[in-house]
């Protein structure tokens, strides 16, 4: 059978390098590369995507070996109907291996046509690396590559405001177009770079925060072998998604101009305050999320539907939402995005694997609970228990797990304290909860919040996920 290329799709077209994107995963591809899709075969946007992966090649190389396109369904609710679509993706023009082939990358920052970088590198992804240097092909961190990229640019075109980019990350980070300007300006103070290019980052460059919404579970492992043989052929790349989305870009009103998604008939929104729309989605969505992995893992389940469907851990998951999430958020129409949200969950077209959002687990709790958790015990003057217990839970999830995928300082982190602890849960939990480099704070601060990390600690190690839960749901919400 054939796999996919622009020899086997009749329709596929090569448009002008518009925009580079740093990530070529499932979300990306699923949610951005699509739209910029639409906008090609709706408007007169005329524009692809040059893709650089942040980590290691081999997904480039599938992109290239297939000229870009991919195969991307959408399936759930549209319109009050459920749809199952699929539909060819010809707005990736190529992937650039910066391992292998660094001067296409800094070839591309000379591009007259190049105006766009999007990003999606996790929570984890927005840092800097004091270690970097500019010399280095490439830098390890986004931002090292990013402030490259940019300087490159700057010199090709000696420093003229015209050909300044629009930066729009989607990192699920707060303020997000922000916290990456500054690390790009503190790369440009560590490397030393002239107080011009400083300047032209400042003046010709816009840098919009940004939120992003919608539920990619990615490559369709289950079913592979009968969407394939319904294609006709062979798709290495293929994406799964929902049907709802919504990206929200906090910027001046004429990059819808020059991004038409109004013309092309997307749900995306160009706003002057981002903050209400983000902190519904990131501490509803996500947070329920991140709060469920560590929980339905420990349980045995596999995908967000078994999680919200079954009886325990659907029933905490739902309680954990409107009891301690909801609560903080002063906030109208609360309630019914919870119940939307809760209802994407249980979209039966989509298989959405709890160990797919497990990665990088401890950066996305601190981004998308621990606000809630802080919020909740300074208003009640009480712990949310059902989120300090799912905190517990993806404390012990960190213990002697050899699929966990997290940074490796991280990961040493862990094995050291459970490994020197020897199960004194107690210690365990004030080492964990004392390290600021993961929480940016103490958390041991947190009135009584070490004690209970500890207990709930010590519950799912001596009874198991399935049993300390029951128990848990049984007392009505505190394990004794």
């Amino acid at each position: 059978m054939q796999k996919l290329n622009k020899n086997v799709y009749d329709h596929y077209t090569q448009y002008p390098e518009k925009i580079l994107q740093f990530g070529e995963g499932n979300f990306l591809r699923g949610f951005i590369d699509w739209q910029i899709d639409q906008l090609n075969q709706h408007t007169d946007f005329n524009g692809s995507v040059a893709v650089v992966q942040p980590r290691g090649s081999e997904k480039i190389k599938r992109l290239n070996q297939q000229n870009g396109l991919y195969t991307l369904f959408l399936q759930g609710m549209k319109d009050g109907e459920a749809v199952n679509e699929h539909m060819i993706i010809n707005s990736i023009s190529r992937g650039i291996d910066l391992f292998s082939d660094y001067e296409a990358y800094k070839e591309l920052a000379s591009s007259e046509e190049l105006r766009f970088i999007i990003s999606n590198t996790t929570e984890a992804g927005i840092v800097c690396e004091e270690k970097d240097r500019l010399e280095d092909r490439p830098q390890k961190t986004f931002p090292g590559k990013l402030t490259a990229f940019l300087y490159f640019r700057y010199q090709a075109f000696k420093g003229d405001q015209t050909k300044g980019c629009v930066l729009i990350p989607c990192e699920l980070i707060e303020n997000n177009g922000e916290k990456l300007r500054e690390t790009v300006l503190h790369y440009a103070h560590l490397w030393k770079l002239e107080e011009g290019f400083t300047q032209w980052i400042h003046e010709a460059n816009t840098f919009c925060n940004s939120l992003v919404d919608r539920i990619v579970p990615g490559f369709p492992v289950d079913s592979i072998d009968e969407i394939t043989a319904d294609l006709g052929y062979q798709d290495d790349l293929i994406v799964v998604g929902e049907q709802y989305y919504l990206w929200v870009i906090e910027g001046p009103d004429w990059i819808g101009k020059e991004l038409p998604f109004a013309a092309a008939g997307l749900h995306t929104k160009i706003v002057s305050d981002l903050i209400p729309y983000r902190t519904k989605k990131v501490r509803i969505l996500n947070g329920a999320h991140t709060a469920m992995t560590p929980v339905a893992l420990l349980y045995g389940l596999k995908t967000v539907r078994d999680a919200v469907e079954h009886p325990e851990v659907g029933r905490f998951i739902r309680e954990l939402i409107d009891d301690e999430i909801l609560p903080v958020l002063k906030m109208e129409g609360l309630s019914q995005y919870a119940d939307d949200v809760v209802n994407r969950f249980k979209n039966p077209y989509i298989k959405h694997y709890l160990e797919s959002i497990a990665l990088n687990a401890i950066s996305k709790f601190k981004t998308r609970n621990l606000p809630t958790l802080k919020e909740y015990a300074e208003q009640k003057g009480q712990l949310p228990e059902r989120l300090v217990f799912s905190f517990s839970a993806l404390l012990y999830f960190y213990h002697d797990n050899e699929t966990l995928q997290d940074d490796p300082a991280v990961l040493q982190f862990f094995k050291e304290v459970w490994c020197q602890e020897d199960g004194d849960m107690l210690r365990i939990a004030s080492r964990v909860l004392g390290e600021q480099r993961l929480w940016g704070a103490d958390l041991n601060e947190i009135p009584k919040l070490t004690d209970r990390v500890a207990v709930y600690l010590n519950h799912i190690h001596e009874l198991g996920m399935q049993r300390a839960l029951e128990q848990y749901c049984i007392q009505g919400g505190e394990v004794r």
